[in-house]
């Protein structure tokens, strides 16, 4: 990751990424740990794109699934009964919305490419939403 890179990661952090934490906690009703592996989603010479790509491959879906969920006592109650920790990474090179994500000992982890079908949004999100229900 250079250094355009890192400048543009941090500042998404500082500004976007505080809003998307808040809004998590006003859908699930408490926090979560949100662990994001900025190294990972800062491929090299794709910085100009973060910006517009980063939201709908990871925080779009996430937050619309979550809204789905916890729409009712019964789904919010089952989410903060089961949910910890989200991870935010890309390791495994996945730009599938049907293996992009997995629940596991409390964790829901994202894996994908930051960069790769970004406006597959619906797609991502009823995965993610489908996993998580079938796993509260």
């Amino acid at each position: 990751m250079g250094l355009a890179e890192k400048r543009v990661a941090k500042a998404f952090e500082a500004n976007e990424f505080e809003t998307i934490l808040k809004e998590i906690k006003d859908i699930v009703g408490k926090d979560i740990a949100v662990n994001v592996d900025w190294k990972t989603l800062s491929t090299d010479g794709m910085s100009h794109l973060y910006n517009k790509a980063w939201p709908p491959v990871y925080f779009e879906p996430l937050v619309n699934s979550l809204k789905s969920i916890c729409q009712d006592d019964m789904g919010k109650e089952a989410l903060n009964d089961e949910l910890e920790t989200i991870i935010i990474k890309n390791e495994a090179g996945n730009s599938s919305s049907n293996t992009w994500a997995s629940f596991d000992n409390n964790t829901l982890t994202l894996d994908h490419k930051p960069t790769s079908n970004v406006h597959n949004v619906a797609e991502r999100t009823k995965s993610l939403q489908t996993l998580l229900e079938n796993n509260l």
